[in-house]
């Protein structure tokens, strides 16, 4: 049996955690109790932990913890959801689920919530996807590739997979896509940006039918 994260964590690493778990106990304060947001964090140190960077884990807790939290308070109705909720998800959340990710925010003007996921997330990714969307100006520095969880998949209004099998949950509510997007994995920048405009393609069509 795999031994929880937090037991592996350093003091000044489990310090770190502990201040996320304040942190967001006092910005969902009214919304959730402290136990709920504790165990949530908990549960995201965990999950993240076996493809992180442990010097980065406190960060990347904070931001997977807030993404889950936020989208729980949208499923039960305790925060309003102010606009549509796109969910990407590839195996690795490392390449096509990424590069949707961002090309949504940046082609919506932010008129769309975008959240993405990985059925087998990795730690890092993939560096010609990073060149590809550095490109356009766009900025990965803050992204990580996260493992898939319910509770997002259950709040989006669409989820858009692309080539993750059966991997992902199936919940009433949310409109289901496939996007057969050739995988950037091994190929030089050329294929990749030919990817990148495929994606973008996909996007344009799917906010004409959102916006």
């Amino acid at each position: 049996m795999r031994r929880p994260i937090v037991s592996l964590l350093d003091p000044i690493v489990r310090r770190r955690i502990d201040g996320v778990a304040a942190r967001l106990v006092e910005e969902y304060a009214g919304v959730f109790s402290r136990e709920t947001v504790e165990q949530v964090v908990a549960d995201s140190l965990d999950r993240l932990g076996p493809v992180s960077v442990m010097a980065h884990l406190p960060v990347l807790t904070e931001r997977f913890a807030r993404q889950r939290l936020r989208a729980v308070a949208h499923i039960e109705g305790l925060v309003a959801k102010p606009r549509p909720a796109v969910l990407f998800i590839c195996v690795q959340n490392a390449a096509r689920s990424q590069m949707a990710a961002a090309l949504a925010r940046h082609i919506s003007e932010g008129r769309i919530d975008v959240m993405s996921a990985g059925s087998d997330p990795v730690s890092a990714i993939n560096a010609s996807v990073v060149d590809a969307l550095d490109e356009l100006g766009l900025e990965t520095a803050l992204e990580f590739p996260k493992p898939l969880t319910d509770e997002v998949v259950r709040a989006a209004d669409v989820v858009v997979t692309m080539g993750c099998g059966d991997a992902c949950p199936i919940f009433p509510g949310p409109r289901y896509l496939d996007w057969d997007v050739a995988d950037p994995a091994d190929q030089d920048l050329e294929a990749v940006r030919a990817i990148r405009q495929d994606i973008a393609n996909h996007i344009l069509d799917l906010l004409k039918e959102l916006l």
